[in-house]
């Protein structure tokens, strides 16, 4: 996988729920969730907080190319199972809703949001309280060309 957004690409390994158990990949209808590192390993999404509604991502599957508009960001909180719930329904935001489209959720940690605002609070992993999860929707598929 080959993520490109807003003129950054990255074709580190980022992790993406997908299987027997729930997840789309990319192109199908419902939320297509990628996660990655902000502040360590090879930090492929440090810049995603600061993606603007309307950037372009582009993912790259074998010789399909889908491109996909980001639309909105939310924040996801690991200590609320309503939260958490909100950010793998099939629409992001909307647990319930049955998915008609092709969606994308980025996702990064807010550490250093949490830590300004006094926040301190992790998981066993270390990861922070806060999720910044950048919300997107498929405009085309295509084709990749030589």
């Amino acid at each position: 996988m080959t993520p490109r957004a807003h003129g950054c690409r990255t074709t580190v390994p980022l992790a993406s729920p997908r299987g027997p158990s729930g997840g789309v990949g990319p192109g199908e209808v419902g939320n297509y969730i990628v996660t990655g590192h902000r502040l360590s390993s090879t930090e492929p999404f440090r810049f995603l907080p600061a993606l603007p509604d309307g950037a372009r991502i582009r993912i790259r599957v074998g010789e399909v190319e889908h491109v996909y508009e980001v639309r909105r960001t939310r924040w996801t909180s690991f200590r609320s199972r309503r939260s958490l719930a909100e950010q793998r329904a099939p629409v992001p935001g909307r647990p319930g809703v049955e998915a008609t489209r092709p969606m994308i959720t980025l996702s990064t940690c807010a550490t250093i949001e949490d830590h300004a605002a006094g926040n301190f609070w992790a998981d066993e992993f270390d990861n922070p309280e806060h999720r910044i999860d950048k919300i997107g929707v498929l405009v085309s598929s295509r084709p990749v060309t030589g």
